[in-house]
């Protein structure tokens, strides 16, 4: 068995920059660019063709112009004129309609409190006694309610009985956003004339 002196073995990486020095004409040690097609200067990543690319200009690097920022506050001004029209409609409607589920539930808890006396309760304060038995209810079952809640304005329910507009039994209603009696925002358990 031979042995190999220094000279004579053979190295593949060597053979890669014998190939190199050969194109390029001049000795070189392998950079990673010449490997990996890319590498790492004093100040940025260089890339294929050769040039930084810290060096290539930047646009991140401007701050927007006066216009810019006047367009995106138009742009957002439009839209905010158009959207919070539409959101506002429906908290009112939302409101409205919780006021007619609470006279709906008013009215249920009234005519099981009939039912059981025979009556609906007197006076404006008739609410009250669904929730603590009146002096003159013998066959009191309640409470019908919890509490008596406000309205979604945070006003009273307004409650008559006899009623007005329903002679044989009551009238309930909620004065709605203008805190009124006989506004077009009333809420009540009758039908309204508009």
């Amino acid at each position: 068995m031979k042995l190999l002196t220094h000279s004579e073995i053979r190295n593949p990486k060597s053979e890669i920059r014998n190939k190199l020095e050969i194109r390029m004409g001049k000795p070189q040690t392998l950079s990673a660019q010449d490997r990996f097609g890319f590498g790492i200067s004093n100040f940025g990543f260089v890339s294929d063709f050769g040039s930084r690319i810290s060096d290539l200009p930047r646009r991140s690097q401007r701050g927007f112009t006066l216009i810019e920022l006047l367009l995106v506050l138009v742009i957002l001004g439009i839209l905010a004129a158009i959207v919070v029209p539409k959101f506002a409609g429906r908290t009112e409607q939302a409101r409205i309609t919780a006021a007619q589920t609470q006279i709906a539930s008013f009215s249920t808890a009234l005519d099981a409190f009939e039912v059981d006396n025979g009556y609906y309760p007197k006076g404006k304060s008739g609410l009250q006694d669904l929730v603590v038995q009146p002096r003159d209810a013998q066959k009191w079952h309640g409470p019908y309610l919890k509490d008596i809640p406000k309205d979604p304005w945070n006003s009273d329910y307004i409650y008559e009985c006899p009623g007005r507009h329903n002679v044989g039994s009551y009238d309930l209603m909620s004065m709605g956003a203008d805190g009124r009696v006989g506004g077009d925002d009333d809420v009540t358990n009758w039908q309204q004339k508009k």
